[in-house]
This record gives C-alpha cells, sequence and structure tokens, in this order.
C-alpha cells in the first residue's frame, strides 16, 4: 500500500508540473478559433505551424536569441573555468582562510540573487556599462559561480587522492596528473553544472530589464518574449510558439547530457 501511495503521489506530481508546459506546446499548434474557442481542446484538431513561422519572422527574434546564446555560453564557460581552479583548491590543498572561504561560497549560493539588483545597477552605471552584454555576462557569471564550485568541490572530494599520488609516482607534475586522471572522472559533475548554469542564465529576466534600459537591440529572449504583442493584442498561439522555441535549448541541452546529470548531482553531493 506504500508503494501504491507513493505511485499515486509521484503520478499526481508529475501531472500537475507537465501540464503546463504540455498545454504551452498545444496553444502553440492550435489554431486561432481553437483558441479562442469557450470550450478548451487538449488536442488540437488541425495542428498547423503558422504560430511558429509568427514567432520567428517577428523582429528582433533571432537577434535576441543570439543575444541569450552569447551571455549564457559567455557565463558557463567562465563559471566551469574559475569554479574548477576553486574547487580544486578547496578539496586537495590545504591554506589558511580555506574554511572561510568554503562559508562564503555557501552564504553567497544562499543570498537572494533579486536583492543585488540596486547595487549591481549603480555598478553598471558607474563603469558606464549599463546596456552592455559584458555586465550581463558577468552578472550571470557570478550567478552561477557558487553552486558550480560547492558541486566540483564535492565531486573532486569523492574523487580519491591516490589516483593523483599514483601519477605523481609515475613522473606526473601535478598539473599533468589533474589533466590526465581527474580531469576525466570530472565529466559527470562538469556537465551537471554546466546544466544548471546554462538554464539560471537562460531563463534569467530580473537583471535583463535593469541592466539593459536604453540599447533594446541588447535584450534577451525573455524580455523579448514578456512584450511578444501585435497591434491588436496578445497573439497566444504565436506567444506559445516563441515560448516553446525558447525553451528548445534547454531542453535539448538537457537530453544530451540526461546520462551524466543525475550521476554529477549526486556525487557531487557526496561531501558537499
Amino acid at each position: 500500500m506504500r508503494r501504491w501511495a507513493l505511485n499515486a503521489a509521484a503520478i499526481v506530481a508529475f501531472a500537475v508540473t507537465i501540464f503546463p508546459v504540455y498545454w504551452m506546446v498545444v496553444t502553440a499548434f492550435k489554431p486561432a478559433k481553437e483558441i479562442q474557442a469557450e470550450t478548451p481542446t487538449f488536442i488540437p484538431a488541425n495542428p498547423t505551424l503558422r504560430h511558429f513561422a509568427t514567432a520567428m519572422s517577428a523582429e528582433g527574434f533571432w537577434r535576441f536569441w543570439a543575444n541569450s546564446l552569447l551571455v549564457t555560453a559567455g557565463a558557463v564557460v567562465l563559471a566551469l573555468v574559475v569554479a574548477l581552479l576553486a574547487a580544486f583548491a578547496v578539496a586537495r590543498l590545504r591554506w589558511r582562510g580555506r574554511g572561510a572561504f568554503v562559508v562564503v561560497v555557501f552564504a553567497a549560493q544562499m543570498a537572494p540573487w533579486e536583492a543585488l539588483l540596486v547595487p549591481m545597477f549603480v555598478i553598471a552605471r558607474d563603469t558606464e556599462l549599463l546596456d552592455s552584454l559584458a555586465m550581463l555576462t558577468g552578472v550571470y557569471f557570478m550567478i552561477t559561480l557558487p553552486f558550480t564550485i560547492v558541486t566540483l568541490r564535492g565531486f573532486l572530494e569523492a574523487i580519491p587522492a591516490d589516483l593523483e599520488e599514483a601519477a605523481l609516482v609515475d613522473g606526473c607534475t601535478r598539473a599533468a596528473a589533474f589533466r590526465r586522471v581527474v580531469f576525466p572522472l570530472l565529466a559527470p559533475g562538469l556537465m551537471a553544472t554546466s546544466l544548471f548554469g546554462f538554464i539560471t542564465a537562460w531563463n534569467e529576466f530580473a537583471f535583463v530589464n535593469v541592466l539593459i534600459i536604453k540599447d533594446q537591440a541588447n535584450r534577451t529572449l525573455p524580455v523579448w518574449l514578456s512584450s511578444f504583442r501585435d497591434v491588436f493584442g496578445t497573439d497566444w498561439g504565436a506567444t506559445m510558439a516563441a515560448a516553446t522555441l525558447f525553451a528548445l535549448p534547454a531542453l535539448a541541452l538537457f537530453l544530451f547530457l540526461q546520462r551524466r546529470v543525475g550521476v554529477g548531482m549526486t556525487s557531487g553531493a557526496v561531501k558537499g
């Protein structure tokens, strides 16, 4: 009975979670008449791709898509490089202030990033980086860095140090031992953290509104999607099609990394 109850609860949770996504995708394929009908339909009777064509041909779609990809990829790559070095220093080296550094990283991870909207705006204004994709990339890097450090630190601590020591005995330098022995074993952790960073930066909305004010061409897809309207009001079919296209990169990345993500997350949490 306990197993049946858990399975039923899991099914209910899955249905509640997946239904908004299902409704978004279904609406994207519905003709306008079905969307505006008084009685909703859960399966489109006459599916159409017109809304996708409208979304992709809308002004700024591809430019904002490129902006999102640029700042997201830049932030993820920077976070992985810096976090890998920091995690190695915390997990493998002994130095004064190591414990305090770990506490600060955990505190930064738990802090609400929305509280930094005003300080980040002041910094961007004083450094003349408002309306700059570089500033936006730096903010996304800052948001994803603490989680990346914590996860990679736990994953590094789960890898036996004896493997590195054996490589050092065989004549490798510390850098060569890390590159040839430890780094290949870090693949699951790197994939898990890169997926988290990508989703976080890809979906971010608040900082774009604060840091990109005048130069609308430097905005990203979430902001463009929130203002996707025509002269007659909101085109729900095209809006849902644009939202579906917006979700595809994160979904594709997850499907590509899914075999490694679970292993990376659990391994990184062993001693994190």
